[in-house]
């Protein structure tokens, strides 16, 4: 199976395609902005192969955004996403998609629900999705086991930029469960939701480390941050460290 990552452009999270020998998809499908671009990147990507569904890490706009575009132009392939983010993917809410943040509609579209564990079978690869709350009540991502790879969606926006709990349906401690859950996995490389790979399993372990650490942290404090840090942009889905995060893997001393 061969995958590739077009990167977020602007707001936009990661697009993420998967070809196989018995299929194509892509996770995840950035905002409305750009998504006639995504389609040129994405074909870019498949040439005369067909795409055959799309998989939403998430409700909210930078992921899902484009999703009912995309869709139409790939002969109205399926969209999927966990059942708590259908609803608002189908009547187009703006509220908990985050859209109205980025002064945009949501475009809406129909949706087939994943249930955590669903496998998607690609020939010589398969992906596995994971219920992984916290961000949202229908956070998941999406495990590659024959490369030990998790494409993570909202939980990790990038190694350096923790996630949000205070958007729609967000819970703290479930936030906390679900990278512990994905600590357990000794993961080979982790794709965040923006930003370059997580690679290695010493670099993958330091970053579930940190996020862990300082998501624990938050619960102890009662759900604050620390006062050093900059209240969160109005279209941002992710905190920003104060000082930065190392984006990279540390060099040893």
């Amino acid at each position: 199976m061969r995958i590739v990552r077009l990167p977020g452009i602007h707001h936009d999270s990661n697009v993420v395609v998967l070809i196989g020998t018995a299929g194509n998809l892509i996770i995840d499908s950035g905002t409305s902005w750009y998504q006639s671009l995504q389609i040129e990147r994405i074909l870019g990507v498949l040439g005369e192969e067909k795409l055959e569904r799309i998989l939403l890490s998430n409700r909210r706009f930078p992921c899902s955004g484009g999703a009912k575009h995309i869709s139409e132009h790939f002969s109205n392939c399926p969209v999927h996403i966990h059942k708590d983010g259908q609803a608002s993917l189908e009547s187009g809410d703006f509220f908990t998609t985050w859209a109205n943040r980025f002064d945009s509609d949501m475009p809406s579209v129909e949706t087939i629900s994943i249930d955590d564990g669903e496998l998607f079978i690609l020939g010589n690869g398969q992906v596995s999705a994971i219920s992984l709350p916290g961000h949202s009540s229908d956070s998941m991502a999406f495990h590659i086991s024959d490369k030990n790879m998790l494409i993570a969606g909202a939980l990790i926006p990038r190694a350096d930029r923790p996630t949000r709990w205070d958007l729609p349906t967000g819970c703290l401690t479930d936030l906390v469960d679900s990278l512990r859950r994905v600590k357990s996995m000794e993961l080979e490389s982790i794709v965040p939701l923006q930003g370059p790979a997580i690679k290695g399993k010493k670099h993958v372990k330091e970053v579930l480390n940190r996020h862990i650490d300082f998501f624990q942290i938050c619960v102890e404090n009662q759900g604050i941050t620390p006062k050093s840090w900059s209240r969160p942009a109005q279209t941002a889905i992710w905190n920003t460290p104060s000082p930065p995060w190392p984006l990279e893997e540390r060099e040893e001393a």
